[in-house]
């Protein structure tokens, strides 16, 4: 699992994810994932057009740091999900908790709006 952070338009960040989000690619991650997104407290987006699999394990990092980040004042927002992947949000209603949006611009606009 593959993580890769940089700026966007200078008042957010992006996480672009490339791998399989199971249990051993969330441990791959996690504490840089964290750091990235939560210990900011920033707003930030997600992409997970790289992610061909995601497990609870996956799941439960995204979770958590949205929530962690929700509690600094800041918003975490999803995009470009696989189909694959999109179904197993939505099923597990990780949706519900952290938006998931089709395009980087869609998920720009829900951190503004």
């Amino acid at each position: 699992m593959e993580l890769d952070v940089t700026e966007v338009d200078g008042n957010h960040r992006c996480i672009r994810l490339n791998g399989r989000l199971d249990a051993a690619g969330a441990e791959q991650i996690g504490i840089r994932f964290t750091a990235s997104t939560a210990a900011t407290g920033r707003h930030a987006i997600v992409d997970l057009a790289g992610v061909p699999f995601i497990a609870s394990m996956g799941i439960r990092l995204l979770i958590a740091s949205a929530r962690a980040l929700n509690a600094k004042g800041g918003k975490l927002v999803m995009f470009g999900a696989q189909e694959l992947v999109q179904d197993l949000l939505q099923q597990a209603a990780v949706d519900q908790i952290i938006p998931l949006v089709a395009t980087q611009s869609e998920a720009l606009e829900l951190l503004v709006a």
